[in-house]
């Protein structure tokens, strides 16, 4: 009874706006309060991105796994996890936009009730949604030519990016999970690395599944890539367990050309895994994906 009373009168509370947009999101078009005061973020990918733009969250999940955000969200009010709202929290303090999506999509309906709330979810495709998550941030927050600038440094960064791997041989992207291996194709979460950057796949047929298709070594000898592209997940989630380097040296694996040629490629996992499509998350993995081949 106490939790209704809080949310019903938060709903009282809240500041209606004079002012709002319409602009697209994960589930469509919504009407949102233009350049809201108090704001609320469920979503790593979208504390990326309005960090890069200044946007500093006043209500923010915990733990976000992302140490290149730790200082963006000093003092901000913890409202739960990315699983697990704290709905007391959000009520109390009283947000005139939430920004759910990703892990916390589910309960955005939830939020919902709160204050106006946004799904900005990033999945089927990260590079073309996480820009128009960027542009639409720009213009809720007011900060057009910041996301504009932001955008131009990012494509300048991919055009580096696929003229680094050009011509180096077909990849194989996997992830760590301690002993466990999965793979993952054009059309997985890790799949924009394949379709904006430009690498051909080794394997073709892999399967299509959120955590990707387990695989053997025996599989990764067989594909023989010219590439491996690893993303350990326990480091993402900073759990302990083996690490994808521990994981991965085995004879069978010492047999790819990948190997051999010290093509392996350990991402930080973090950014990518957590942040995907945040616009700093992409960045960060462009300059480490341009690097290796430059060093190699």
């Amino acid at each position: 009874m106490l939790k209704k009373l809080t949310l019903s009168l938060a709903m009282l509370t809240s500041p209606a706006f004079a002012d709002t947009i319409s602009v697209d999101t994960y589930t469509g078009a919504a009407d949102v309060p233009l350049a809201p005061e108090t704001v609320a973020v469920f979503d790593v990918a979208a504390m990326d991105t309005l960090s890069a733009l200044g946007v500093k969250p006043n209500g923010a999940v915990s733990p976000i796994y992302v140490t290149y955000l730790e200082g963006a969200l000093d003092g901000a009010t913890k409202v739960g996890t990315l699983f697990e709202p704290d709905f007391e929290a959000v009520a109390a303090m009283g947000p005139d936009l939430i920004v759910a999506g990703g892990r916390s999509a589910k309960v955005a309906p939830d939020l919902a009730k709160i204050a106006p709330t946004v799904d900005m979810t990033i999945w089927e495709d990260t590079v073309g949604q996480g820009l128009d998550r960027l542009a639409t941030f720009g213009r809720i927050f007011d900060k057009q030519a910041e996301a504009k600038a932001l955008a131009d440094s990012f494509n300048a960064k991919l055009d580096a990016a696929k003229t680094a791997v050009s011509g180096q041989g077909n990849a194989l992207i996997i992830m760590t999970n301690g002993p466990k291996v999965s793979a993952y194709g054009a059309g997985g979460r890790f799949g924009w690395l394949h379709n904006t950057i430009g690498l051909p796949e080794a394997v073709e047929a892999v399967e299509q599944a959120t955590h990707g298709e387990a695989i053997s070594f025996e599989f990764i000898r067989d594909a023989n890539p010219d590439i491996l592209i690893v993303v350990d997940r326990l480091a993402a989630i900073g759990r302990d367990g083996e690490r994808a380097q521990t994981t991965l040296d085995n004879a069978l694996v010492h047999e790819t050309t990948a190997w051999k040629t010290g093509k392996v490629i350990y991402l930080n996992s973090a950014p990518l895994y957590i942040a995907s499509g945040g616009i700093q998350s992409m960045t960060m993995t462009l300059d480490e994906i341009t690097t290796a081949f430059l060093d190699r």
